[in-house]
């Protein structure tokens, strides 16, 4: 077998040591040590094949048949090692030198065990027995020489995390998982540090390698479950905490999170599915029942919002898009949100707002199609709306009379004067109220009115000789209402 085929370095090394001690120690040819060294034989075909779980299993047999053997257990420990599973190698490792004490090389092996677990009392005893015997054994003294070391970085390592420097913790902590690769605490210690930092997906990797470091490490399901909530991926959620479950059904902490994010989990697919059926109302309901379940954690906030965004949008309830819009991109700033939002200011005739929100989205992602198509196509429908239609903003014909004219506009000035509205709805109200009373200004006196039948606007500020309309100094003469602005 070419032991470079085989899967890992660790495997290979498991292989190659096997083969060693198989040449280094007879065994009984009775017939039960035959059937054991059987299992054995294949165990070892297996292991070099990379098929672990089954080589495992004949390992297993290989002790079963030979219980008190402690070559069998020695060997078992050793496919432990190789398939990362160091908690179950230790107890086979113990159960040698129970049997065996004086076998140097498996308290060489536990000792390394123990130094990459950081269990460095362990380890620094181990070493020291093996060099009590062995005095020359340059791998005990190369494991012995790491242990204060290490125990020293530790130290320096929590003080760090004590002193809240994170950023020097996480340094010295991946310097001492170099020598401790097998700790479950010193993962947990450098996730906590990312958590602080802000790097929750460096956190969550941390913490997935202790759920395979300890194999019923409920609290390492449970954090991550809640880690992947707190970034707003409640389905990677669910799957986290659906393992801490199968672990312990009715685990405290657990249970109450699953029951939450399952259903948040389901009214967020059902909002999406929703969208892709066109169906905007049922979306607008599940994201809204969303943020009913959902009170304080910001990204699953966020995602309702979004979907809010997005649908109050499609479901021409503009105010109530703009809204949402706002509210989602108060926690997150996203393209997707922010051309949204732009469509929605390009409903309500907002081209300036919609092409600032479309420049916003390609800042954040210059490639970003939909943010390029969409400022040009605002840009020119602001172009198309530079000359204001005063009788269309009015709804009366151009021929209409002076009398028509002012009575039209006290209706349309009383239904969108912004001190009715607020939020949202009161910026839309501002524009169009402001339209409404330069239509007035301009049809109601006859020289404007004629000027602007003739294609000329007398309130456009670019026009020669001419300062503009300005709604915030303007005197309606003859109006029962008085206007007081109040612009953000």
């Amino acid at each position: 077998m070419d032991c470079w085929q085989a899967s890992s370095w660790r495997v290979c090394s498991a292989w190659v040591f096997l083969l060693v001690l198989d040449l280094t120690f007879d065994v009984s040819d009775s017939t039960s040590q035959s059937e054991v060294n059987k299992h054995l034989e294949m165990g070892r075909d297996l292991l070099s094949r990379g098929q672990f779980q089954d080589a495992l299993s004949h390992y297993h047999a290989a002790v079963e048949g030979d219980p008190s053997n402690y070559l069998t257990y020695f060997k078992r420990g050793t496919v432990y090692l190789a398939l990362g599973k160091s908690k179950f190698a230790l107890q086979d490792l113990d159960k040698v030198l129970q049997l065996k004490p004086d076998f140097t090389s498996a308290r060489l092996q536990r000792g390394n065990v123990h130094l990459k677990q950081a269990q460095l009392n362990e380890a620094k005893e181990d070493f020291k027995k093996v060099l009590e015997t062995e005095p020359n054994n340059e791998e005990a003294h190369r494991g012995l020489s790491k242990v204060e070391p290490t125990r020293d970085d530790i130290s320096l390592a929590k003080a760090f995390v004590r002193g809240r420097d994170y950023r020097a913790a996480v340094e010295l902590i991946t310097k001492i998982i170099e020598v401790c690769p097998w700790s479950s605490m010193l993962r947990e210690l450098r996730a906590d540090c990312h958590v602080a930092l802000g790097d929750t997906m460096s956190a969550i990797s941390d913490i997935r390698s202790t759920t395979k470091l300890l194999s019923d490490n409920t609290a390492g399901f449970f954090k991550l479950a809640t880690l992947y909530y707190q970034r707003g991926e409640p389905t990677e959620s669910l799957k986290e905490v659906r393992e801490c479950l199968r672990l312990d059904p009715e685990h405290k902490d657990c249970f109450p999170h699953y029951k939450v994010v399952k259903k948040v989990d389901k009214l967020i697919n059902d909002a999406q599915e929703a969208i892709n059926s066109k169906d905007y109302q049922d979306c607008i309901e599940s994201a809204n029942k969303v943020l009913k379940v959902e009170t304080s954690v910001q990204m699953i906030i966020f995602l309702a919002k979004e979907k809010l965004c997005h649908c109050y949008l499609h479901n021409d309830q503009l105010p109530l898009s703009l809204q949402s819009c706002r509210e989602a991109l108060e926690i997150n700033k996203d393209p997707r949100i922010l051309c949204d939002r732009a469509e929605a200011y390009i409903n309500s005739e907002m081209f300036d707002d919609a092409i600032h929100d479309y420049q916003d989205a390609l800042e954040l992602d210059e490639n970003y199609n939909r943010a390029k198509e969409g400022k040009q196509r605002a840009q020119k429908l602001q172009k198309q709306a530079e000359r204001r239609d005063y009788y269309k903003i009015l709804g009366v014909s151009r021929t209409a009379s002076k009398k028509d004219i002012i009575k039209a506009y006290r209706k349309a000035a009383q239904k969108w004067h912004p001190d009715n509205f607020q939020g949202d709805e009161k910026k839309i109200a501002e524009k169009k109220f402001i339209d409404i009373a330069a239509a007035k200004e301009v049809l109601t006196d006859p020289e404007k009115r004629e000027k602007y039948d003739n294609g000329e606007d007398p309130l456009d500020p670019e026009a020669q000789g001419n300062q503009g309309f300005n709604p915030f100094h303007h005197h309606f003469h003859n109006s029962p209402f008085q206007f007081k602005f109040h612009f953000n």
